[in-house]
């Protein structure tokens, strides 16, 4: 089975979309295309795949070498194991990354009655030697879920930066960006390149954008989050994750004036999707490390949650999710949401 099928408990669940309309949130690029007349390249998988060990472009010599944008694993083939144990479906998928020498598990326990998937994944360095890693969950929410002036997005972090870009970098045809390149902000308001100060938790309208920034996830928490909205199908999705795996949250947009339009919700160890070489060049931001470290001949391990679940009428925004007492919790301006999580430990 492909490596892409790292997202199929993920889809499982939010194919069970709450409401008569089974629509995913997640980024369906194959959909896309086919709504478009075209013939689609990318696999559906992309909602929701696993970057590692790479997070971004190869080096011209690491592409000589056929190492692939984005590491390796979401290219392998997995070897599955299902059980099921006490009322909880376990999948347990392993793959060899023959690149870099490194073994990666990844385990998906959903229970029945619950809206959550729970990921657990570990990663084996093979060498002798410690070695810098570079990690992303590439979650990705899209159209139609994902819906001009109406989905929002909210993450628990402030200090944030627009990507730097050059102006020799292409956006494509009809889109154009906001933001100004390597500016520091305060979530949500970034600098926007005409003076007005662009909200990033919207979806703009009339789209036609490209956005990219990332997040510093907030130093006093052990456990983030990040969601998405859409209130007019009354629905949220979000993440909840150690701080300790994923110091940052990148925010990609590609609002297309088709408006076929997909948002990265990257939860990772590093604040842009760059090369190694480039990552590790970068050292730092806002004093916090941009790569983790994978030991000699050990393993690291991640955990994280995901949950989709109705959202109460009016319900446009999340100030707060914790986990307690076997329970998710988020919360709004007046409003609240309690989801059953009998595992939901981290």
């Amino acid at each position: 089975m492909s490596g892409w099928s790292d997202a199929g408990p993920l889809w499982a669940l939010t194919n069970c979309a709450p409401g008569s309309e089974k629509v995913s949130p997640l980024w369906n690029p194959m959909r896309m295309a086919r709504e478009q007349g075209r013939a689609g390249s990318f696999n559906p998988g992309m909602g929701h795949f696993v970057c590692v060990d790479g997070f971004g472009p190869a080096s011209p010599e690491e592409r000589a070498a056929g190492m692939p944008g984005h590491g390796e694993a979401h290219l392998q083939n997995f070897e599955l194991r299902t059980i099921v144990e006490n009322g909880i479906a376990i999948l347990r998928m392993s793959a060899k990354l023959p690149l870099v020498q490194e073994n990666l598990t990844r385990t998906f326990r959903l229970r029945a009655g619950e809206n959550v998937v729970y990921v657990e994944s570990e990663l084996e360095n093979s060498l002798s030697f410690d070695r810098p890693v570079n990690w992303a969950e590439h979650a990705t929410v899209g159209s139609p879920w994902l819906e001009s002036a109406l989905t929002v997005v909210d993450v628990s972090g402030s200090r944030s930066q627009t990507r730097p870009w050059s102006a020799a970098e292409g956006t494509g045809n009809q889109i154009q960006r906001r933001l100004p390149p390597g500016q520091n902000f305060v979530w949500p308001m970034a600098p926007g390149i005409g003076g007005a100060a662009v909200d990033m938790r919207r979806t703009p309208e009339n789209p036609h954008y490209m956005d990219h920034t990332t997040t510093l996830l907030d130093p006093a928490r052990s456990l983030e989050w990040v969601t998405a909205i859409n209130p007019k199908r009354r629905q949220i999705i979000g993440y909840v994750f150690r701080r300790a795996d994923y110091p940052w949250f990148q925010t990609w947009g590609n609002y297309p004036s088709s408006g076929k339009m997909a948002r990265g919700m990257e939860f990772a160890t590093q604040p842009y999707d760059v090369s190694h070489r480039d990552a590790l060049t970068m050292g730092s931001l806002f004093g916090v490390p941009v790569y983790r470290w994978l030991p000699a001949k050990s393993k690291i391990d991640t955990r994280f949650l995901m949950f989709f679940a109705p959202a109460p009428e009016g319900f446009v925004k999340v100030n707060h999710v914790r986990l307690e007492k076997g329970q998710i919790v988020v919360k709004g301006d007046g409003k609240q949401i309690v989801l059953a999580a009998a595992s939901a430990s981290l």
